[in-house]
């Protein structure tokens, strides 16, 4: 526990370095930046990114989240560009060179066969006077006074910087694009975020059974029907309408007041006007309305008419819940 407190410290340290290095990156923010931003947005082609070392990590990263957010990219290694990968760049593809100093050997190499193809190029870099900012036609500073490496060697601080840049022309792009959630979810249809963007109360009442009863069922059947659908409830219908709900919880509250239920019917013991939701409706939707009123299924209803139910273990199987 001696060396706690100096753990605390050095990580409380470098937050705060980098966080004041993104705060001054806004101020950096130019005509150069909308340039850019308007120049991926009407491009007639997809959008090459490329970098060394840990910016070539970061290039990754900037990749998948313009892909996600409706900006075709792709990812092209400075290292392997120059040893065949070049002809990924097309003619009507813009190119992002993303390099700290600006001045890597790859980098040198690299930037002047991309000029002499005719492709309009974007530099993220923290040095602007440098051999990429000078041949770039666009430059993203990404100035930092010093990494949070104590040696002020490793890419921390910089690579940081150079990741929220790429975040700001995402969002940018998106916004131009009027990218929904719907577009969204069509770019992410897998895990449990897809599945909140796009997953309907439908496709997962569709596979459960759907328990019902008249008014007029008798409860040693209303006890059948729960138990043999296996959700804990049943609807209440009459001419395909809910008129009420039972739950296991009503049988229970039941068997604690009477001794003889034999000639009491669902319509004694149900509780009318329950919540419902339209099949049509998003799952996120059954979510809050089962956290709200704090119960544990919700019936469905299509153009009005019974359609089943969503259980509580439905949403948490689809990891919704």
């Amino acid at each position: 526990m001696s060396n706690t407190h100096s753990i605390i410290s050095t990580a409380k340290q470098t937050i705060e370095l980098e966080s004041k290095a993104i705060l001054n990156l806004s101020s950096l923010v130019n005509d150069d930046f909308a340039a850019a931003v308007n120049l991926m947005y009407n491009a007639k082609g997809r959008v090459i990114i490329t970098g060394i070392g840990k910016s070539a990590i970061i290039a990754t990263k900037i990749v998948a989240t313009l892909n996600s957010t409706g900006t075709p990219s792709i990812f092209m290694h400075a290292a392997d560009a120059i040893h065949g990968d070049l002809g990924l760049i097309l003619k009507d593809d813009v190119v992002i060179c993303i390099s700290k100093s600006g001045n890597t050997p790859e980098i040198k190499v690299l930037v002047p066969l991309i000029k002499n193809a005719g492709n309009k190029m974007i530099a993220i870099t923290g040095n602007k006077d440098s051999f990429l900012g000078q041949q770039a036609d666009y430059i993203l500073n990404a100035y930092v006074e010093k990494e949070a490496c104590p040696n002020n060697l490793a890419p921390t601080t910089s690579t940081t910087a150079q990741l929220v840049l790429g975040d700001a022309l995402a969002v940018c792009l998106l916004e131009l694009r009027g990218f929904s959630s719907k577009d969204f979810a069509k770019y992410h249809p897998g895990g449990a975020l897809g599945k909140k963007l796009y997953l309907r109360v439908h496709d997962i009442s569709s596979v459960n059974q759907k328990p019902k009863v008249s008014p007029n069922t008798s409860i040693k059947q209303v006890i059948v029907e729960i138990t043999e659908k296996m959700l804990g409830v049943t609807a209440v219908v009459e001419d395909e309408k809910i008129i009420g709900i039972i739950t296991d919880g009503d049988l229970r509250r039941m068997l604690s007041k009477v001794d003889d239920f034999s000639k009491l019917t669902a319509k004694d013991i149900m509780s009318e006007n329950p919540k419902r939701i339209d099949a049509n409706a998003m799952a996120v939707e059954a979510k809050d309305v089962m956290e709200t009123y704090g119960i544990s299924q919700i019936l469905v209803e299509d153009d009005g008419k019974f359609a089943g139910v969503v259980h509580v273990h439905d949403l948490i199987r689809e990891g919704i819940l």
